[in-house]
């Protein structure tokens, strides 16, 4: 694939008159997250035929609300699944090099407050630059309590004695999927988003495709296909039920992030607390210019598109957060609050309620009558999922083996591969990579909405980037929403007059601004 390859056209007209009932796929993908857009890559680089249908937005649920990291776990080192740490920090490697337009190295720090922290944690971080090898981004330092406070800041000093530092990546999860979703095109995918899998099919018992159904326009389709892969995250179960599994499979977590201005988190280096008051683990990441306060890991019985924080894991953040930045952010310092539900992998007999006991690995399964289920996993290890599921169609003789894997080394749309992998720069906008060149020479849309947000981009988003709605573009193809809620509402109106005269449909700016307002605290 060309590094910088013309963006392919993705007008919905055309996506649907490319949607043939007579075709039989290869195979089917449900879900455009992280799983199923790295699983439509994968198959059609090996040279199969591919449809994928997500009932809404590319990344619209869980694979756009991630605290951005690209990591090998290192609370799964502290739990001592070697493995899964291994495997993370080379997909961490791979994904640096094909993607270094959207993912980058960051530092962290690690204060230190008693006087076994510093020896204990960097003893382990010793370890995890070990199982990193060659794929290693920099070796891990003991810093004093001076170099400790010159990395971060605005770090509470009270009893502070020292902070070990490391490296890991971060990213743009949205952006990394429409990168996925248009580096899938190129290579044959055809992707359709607001696309339900509304029914699946069969035939003489085994899966034969699926319904689908045009969430926007109401009219269906009939989609042929040998194989049909249930990739939808948390919401699996809906799929698998219809197939006749009863049990579910997925113990649905929610993970609440807040963002605050810059100045609460000086520099360029993220503060992660390995313990907070009760085992969790605290992130502080400097992103976009803004910070990310977070997560949290709240067990839920529902599957809303758009869940919202409980007041106590909003209390939680902030008050946790006050004990380790000089100056603490308060409820009116916050910008804009978003929570993602994790698909956590119930084992056979799930004992309690705790989610932080849980399976973070994927889990790949197939029915009698043929339906392949993926979940679980993490955006890093997106790539090696999608290896995994190919491997269970061939094991279950649903596809017929060709060639190995050709993603380890694709460069995604946007890359240049000759670039040397930099440090994150958090102050950075919102990036297009090679594609800048592209938005220049659209004719007559240079105007600029915000400061990093232009004409230009949304009208690119449209054209070449499967955007529809407001939403789509004001959360995922540029992050405006989750960086400043308020801001993103003021500029609702006018992003739907250009998405208007692009696409001649609703972009359904009031559903936005209601949105929005969730994004918000009162």
């Amino acid at each position: 694939m060309p590094t910088h390859a013309q963006p392919l056209p993705t007008r919905r007209e055309d996506l649907i008159a490319q949607l043939d009932p007579n075709t039989v796929y290869d195979l089917a993908i449900v879900g455009g997250g992280a799983t199923g857009l790295g699983l439509a890559l994968d198959a059609a680089s090996r040279g199969y035929s591919v449809v994928l249908v997500e009932s809404d937005d590319f990344a619209k649920g869980t694979s756009s609300r991630s605290t951005k990291l690209v990591h090998g776990g290192v609370r799964y080192l502290a739990q001592g699944n070697i493995a899964l740490v291994r495997e993370a920090l080379h997909e961490r490697s791979t994904l640096l090099h094909n993607a270094p337009h959207i993912a980058q190295p960051l530092p962290f720090v690690m204060p230190s407050y008693a006087w076994w922290e510093k020896p204990f944690y960097g003893l382990g971080l010793k370890m995890y630059d070990a199982l990193a090898g060659k794929s290693g981004l920099g070796s891990t330092e003991f810093l004093s309590r001076q170099e400790t406070v010159t990395c971060l800041p605005s770090v509470q000093v009270k009893g502070l004695r020292g902070g070990v530092k490391y490296w890991d990546g971060q990213f743009n999860d949205a952006k990394l999927a429409v990168a996925l979703a248009r580096s899938a095109a190129l290579e044959g995918s055809l992707l359709i988003n607001y696309m339900q899998a509304s029914r699946l099919r069969y035939t003489n018992g085994k899966i034969s495709g699926l319904h689908g159904e045009d969430t926007l326009t109401g009219q269906t389709h009939e989609i042929q296909a040998h194989c049909v892969v249930n990739a939808t995250g948390v919401w699996v179960d809906a799929l698998r039920e219809q197939d006749g599994n009863t049990e579910a499979m997925v113990a649905p977590s929610q993970g609440v992030h807040i963002v605050v201005d810059k100045k609460f988190l000086p520099g360029n280096a993220g503060l992660m607390i390995p313990k907070t008051a009760d085992g969790r683990v605290l992130f502080a990441v400097p992103w976009l210019g803004k910070v990310i306060l977070g997560t949290t890991d709240t067990p839920r019985d529902d599957l809303a598109k758009e869940p919202l924080a409980f007041e106590e894991e909003i209390d939680f953040i902030l008050s946790e957060s006050a004990r380790y930045l000089k100056h603490a952010p308060q409820r009116s310092d916050v910008k804009s609050i978003w929570v993602g539900l994790r698909p956590l992998v119930k084992p056979p007999q799930n004992e309690g309620d705790n989610t932080k006991a849980l399976s973070r690995e994927h889990t790949v399964l197939v029915s009698r009558s043929g339906l392949v289920t993926v979940t679980g996993g993490k955006w890093t290890t997106y790539r090696a999922m999608a290896e995994d599921v190919m491997q269970k169609c061939f094991e279950s003789a649903l596809i017929t083996p060709r060639h190995d894997t050709m993603t380890e080394h694709l460069p995604l749309v946007g890359a240049d591969v000759t670039a040397t992998l930099s440090i994150c720069e958090p102050e950075g906008p919102h990036s297009y990579g090679s594609e800048e060149e592209i938005l220049s020479r659209l004719a007559g849309a240079q105007n600029w909405l915000t400061p990093s947000l232009s004409e230009a981009m949304v009208r690119f988003a449209a054209r070449y980037e499967y955007a529809l709605r407001v939403e789509d573009v004001l959360a995922r193809r540029s992050r405006l929403l989750f960086l400043d809620a308020k801001l993103a509402a003021q500029i609702a109106p006018a992003v739907a007059d250009i998405l208007q005269s692009e696409t001649g449909m609703d972009p359904d700016v009031q559903g936005f601004l209601k949105l929005a307002k969730q994004y918000t605290l009162a």
